[in-house]
């Protein structure tokens, strides 16, 4: 089984891909929804931090000289794809992540863990990517520690719909700031993935969701 597959299952029996009636931030009706939020223990924290991993071995990113994590979802994202690329590829990855509020006391500053320095390559760890707003906050603070060349932004799952206008939100990332994203799966591969097939006895999308999905993102998708 791929990555990709046990990635989805895996989403699937921690609760955090649901399918059914949902609304989603942007006010669309979706038949699907992803909560990252609902990770919540060790064990998944540390299955997360693998999937991501192995997103980054397989599109040569370990060649980065840092991950960096956006606070917050960011930051436990970050720490776990560290721990995980060193205890399971041996790649002992520099990791770093930003406060929300400038610290004016002790060390100082607004980043924690590895100092960027000129000329660094930077992976950015995120969780999912809607209409681009992390990655805009996100940049210029890289920039302004050092002048970084960010190699890409790994997320889970694009959703691969239109954002405020034509394009998703992963092409306006790469418009804006010439960043290319790399998700561990995309909303086509969970169709394909999960589509009649049983987890845990149960099947989580049968002919009619798949419907659904298809339409929506026949609506709505890029």
């Amino acid at each position: 089984m791929s990555y990709k597959k046990e990635f989805i299952e895996f989403m699937v029996r921690s609760g955090v891909l649901t399918f059914g009636d949902f609304t989603a931030k942007s006010g669309r009706k979706t038949p699907y929804f992803v909560n990252t939020g609902n990770y919540k223990t060790g064990l998944q924290a540390a299955r997360l931090g693998e999937f991501y991993a192995d997103c980054v071995m397989a599109h040569g990113l370990d060649k980065a000289d840092a991950l960096f994590g956006p606070a917050y979802k960011g930051i436990p994202l970050v720490v776990a794809t560290a721990i995980a690329l060193s205890n399971k590829y041996g790649v002992d990855m520099n990791y770093c992540f930003n406060r929300k509020e400038v610290k004016d006391h002790g060390e100082g500053g607004s980043f924690v863990g590895y100092k960027l320095k000129d000329g660094d390559k930077v992976v950015i760890i995120e969780d999912v990517i809607t209409a681009g707003t992390a990655i805009s906050e996100c940049v210029p603070q890289l920039k302004a520690q050092a002048d970084v060349d960010i190699m890409g932004l790994v997320i889970s799952v694009d959703r691969m719909e239109r954002g405020k206008g034509a394009n998703s939100a992963v092409q306006e990332v790469k418009a804006l700031y010439g960043i290319d994203t790399y998700p561990i799966v995309t909303s086509h591969e969970i169709i394909d993935a999960v589509h009649n097939v049983k987890i845990d006895g149960k099947v989580v999308m049968d002919d009619a969701m798949r419907a659904r999905m298809e339409a929506y993102l026949k609506e709505y998708g890029v």
